[in-house]
């Protein structure tokens, strides 16, 4: 069924790195150091929601996720009453972006499939930011793919048919690799396969909120092992 494939994309903010925590630990800790208590889980989640909402779907953007980061951090600061968090607190936290742990089954699984197919990043994420976090967690991909060189944003369909072009592949030649409906089934309807692989606690304890996968994927895995072994890699 997918014996043509030839190189998976990954998407790369939910999917592989667990920006729940890394986040929430942020806002934790400076809050702590401010003598302040918050729900730091849902703080951090309507933190990364509205910063979704800013950047998808956007078509020649004179902002990039960073920006967006900045400006969406001041928003809930705002919101949630957190004003004794001084510049300095502010850029803290933005700055943790840069430096996300990534699950820890995806690294073992990545040497994996990269000894079988060309493993791509697809991302919103900026270069930058996809770059710190690779070299943080000691990994490689073959190539980095931000809408951010494309100049236009998932799920729109211009991002995936350009990201195939870029690799010199037919879209039905290409895995998207995601933890969200939304982006498999744009990729799905650019020509890619999909495969989604569960990340149940990427919204930290209130769950992500597409858990089920649409059973049109070609895939469904709960880890990274589980797909490179699906994949025979």
């Amino acid at each position: 069924m997918l014996a043509n494939i030839k190189a998976l994309t990954f998407d790369t903010g939910g999917t592989i790195l667990d920006w729940h925590h890394g986040i929430s630990r942020a806002f934790a800790t400076v809050g702590a150091r401010r003598g302040l208590q918050a729900d730091w889980p849902t703080i951090t989640n309507e933190y990364r929601r509205r910063s979704l909402q800013a950047m998808l779907n956007a078509e020649h953007p004179a902002f990039t996720i960073d920006d967006v980061h900045r400006e969406m951090l001041d928003a809930v600061v705002a919101e949630f009453d957190l004003q004794a968090f001084t510049a300095e607190d502010r850029a803290a936290i933005w700055r943790t972006w840069h430096a996300l742990d990534v699950w820890p089954d995806f690294i073992p699984a990545l040497a994996r499939l990269r000894a079988k197919y060309v493993v791509a990043s697809f991302t919103i994420l900026t270069t930058s930011l996809v770059v710190d976090v690779s070299r943080k967690n000691n990994f490689t991909w073959d190539c980095l793919i931000s809408c951010e060189m494309i100049g236009i944003y998932k799920p729109r369909p211009e991002a995936y048919q350009t990201a195939a072009q870029w690799l010199a592949l037919e879209p039905c030649e290409i895995l998207m690799v995601a933890c969200h409906n939304f982006d498999l089934m744009a990729a799905r309807a650019a020509g890619y396969r999909s495969a989604f692989v569960r990340r149940p606690t990427e919204w930290g304890p209130s769950g992500p909120p597409d858990p089920v996968p649409n059973p049109a994927h070609d895939l469904v895995v709960d880890t990274f092992f589980a797909l490179a072994q699906q994949l025979g890699a």
